[in-house]
């Protein structure tokens, strides 16, 4: 089964911080090497949007291509903007871009590996489920 990999994973991973991102960071490496790490356009995305210098843009660029995104529709969309309004009903808020990987890793049946404790909330109240360093 294919994991999806938020960006703060991803960044941990290339950006190389300490030791207290090592379990984390490991979980990709190991899903990598399993063929399992799962990517989508907008995480691409925001991995490769901020950087200056264009060498390092075209390093990572390159290093990402051998991920190849799982596809968007239209149905991945409708969902996010019900998740949207379910979590928003609660109290609960998050990012279009949160609940457009939720709705996709959930018509995927995929998990979520994020550092992000957003998704947590999210999970409580939408039926996605994240995985598990």
């Amino acid at each position: 089964m294919k994991i999806l990999v938020d960006t703060p994973i991803w960044s941990l991973a290339l950006r190389r911080r300490g030791p207290a991102d090592a379990p984390l960071v490991a979980a990709l490496r190991r899903l990598i090497d399993e063929g399992r790490a799962a990517i989508v356009g907008p995480i691409r995305q925001e991995l490769l949007s901020g950087i200056r210098d264009r060498t390092t843009f075209d390093r990572l660029r390159a290093h990402l291509a051998s991920f190849p995104d799982e596809p968007i529709v239209r149905a991945d969309y409708e969902r996010a903007a019900q998740h949207f309004n379910t979590c928003r009903a609660k109290g609960v808020q998050g990012s279009n871009t949160d609940f457009l990987l939720c709705a996709v890793a959930e018509r995927h049946r995929m998990p979520i590996l994020t550092a992000d404790a957003d998704f947590a909330r999210y999970a409580r109240l939408i039926p996605i489920a994240l995985y598990e360093a």
